[in-house]
């Protein structure tokens, strides 16, 4: 048995509603929303009483996926600092390739988001860029050049 794909990457967020509308700003294309709860969510997750909202998110070229969700119950917890170094251990940060990161931060930042450091250039190859979203979440943007 081989490996088919990577479906989509898993984001818990505060907000569902500020979080879709973040990433639809970056350019995303909502898939769809549900509501989760039931044994099988129970099961699947090995939490009890999961109440949950999801939204599935994926990019222009349909390649990548994000599933953000929102949990009711029980509530999401924390147990990393709120706004975590791009050097903490875990998953680090999803990075998107954009046609132009000065626009991109421009929007996102109307959204909430925070420049982290401050846009670099790698050679005459990319500019690159962290920024900080909703829920504490990292992003890296890059922009081709070249």
């Amino acid at each position: 048995m081989t490996l088919q794909r990577m479906d989509n990457v898993g984001i818990i967020v505060e907000d569902l509603d500020a979080a879709v509308a973040f990433f639809t700003e970056l350019g995303m294309e909502v898939d769809g929303r549900a509501h989760i709860e039931g044994l099988f969510a129970d099961q699947a997750v090995g939490l009890d009483g999961v109440r949950s909202d999801i939204a599935m998110l994926r990019t222009p070229d349909g390649n990548g996926k994000l599933e953000l969700a929102q949990y009711h119950t029980p509530a999401a917890i924390g147990d990393r600092p709120h706004n975590p170094p791009p050097n903490t251990l875990g998953l680090h940060r999803v990075m998107f390739a954009v046609d132009d990161i000065d626009d991109t931060i421009a929007r996102l930042r109307r959204h909430g988001a925070e420049l982290i450091g401050e846009v670099a250039q790698y050679k005459d190859i990319y500019r690159l860029c962290y920024l900080r979203g909703p829920s504490g979440i990292l992003l890296a943007l890059a922009e081709q050049i070249s």
